[in-house]
């Protein structure tokens, strides 16, 4: 069954950056469309950036346009966040998940098969 190791949360102030991983183990990442989600106490879980299983249809949540960028490597089965300008509202825990075949960027948590264990972004004003 398909693993994540997700690395690259932390604490950053406002304005910085960070990149998040997901490494991809036990199965082939070019058979999975990826999300990105995120989660803040007290609200839903929602939908941060979705890639297709091919890389050529991305989705972003209209707050990180312009800021967030996904991208994917298949030869190191990994995938990245990377979060430029940074703002406090950004704080969450951050899950990767994996949708088997997913051929679009459709970015509907609930079609999604795999997750991951979640990393904490934290973003100080």
């Amino acid at each position: 069954q398909l693993q994540f190791v997700e690395s690259g949360g932390g604490l950053v102030q406002s304005g910085g950056s960070l990149r998040l991983s997901c490494k991809v183990s036990r199965a082939t990442l070019v058979n999975y469309g990826i999300g990105w989600f995120r989660q803040a106490p007290g609200k839903e879980r929602e939908g941060v950036s979705c890639i297709s299983r091919g890389g050529g249809s991305m989705n972003y949540a209209d707050s990180v346009k312009g800021r967030f960028t996904i991208s994917r490597d298949s030869a190191k089965n990994t995938v990245y966040l990377q979060m430029n300008n940074l703002k406090p509202e950004d704080t969450a825990v951050y899950y990767c998940a994996a949708r088997y075949l997913g051929s679009t960027s459709q970015c509907d948590h609930t079609i999604f098969d795999y997750w991951g264990q979640g990393t904490q972004v934290t973003v100080s004003s």
